[in-house]
């Protein structure tokens, strides 16, 4: 991976993460950079499986590989909204 391959895929993540925080039911009591910092994981893990499964070798844009990552970001800012609201909690 080059870096500009690095840095495509940070700003990616950075509006999957958004989309993601946006898709999830319920508000989220996380804070901006917790719901950047999973768009971005689940931008790589999403390209590593993609790349691995091979549904990421196309030309142009790859829907299929978007709407996965959406998903996948969708699903861990919820588990980081419980994590963190659980945490909040036990510390008050």
């Amino acid at each position: 991976m080059t870096i500009t391959g690095i840095i495509s895929a940070v700003v990616i993540g950075l509006i999957i993460g958004v989309l993601g925080r946006l898709l999830a039911p319920g508000k989220q009591k996380i804070p901006l950079w917790l719901t950047i910092v999973v768009g971005i994981i689940a931008a790589f893990a999403v390209t590593a499986i993609a790349r691995a499964a091979g549904y990421a070798d196309t030309e142009g844009f790859d829907w299929l590989e978007m709407i996965t990552q959406l998903v996948l970001a969708a699903l861990g800012v919820s588990l980081a909204a419980a994590a963190f609201g659980r945490r909040r909690k036990v510390l008050r």
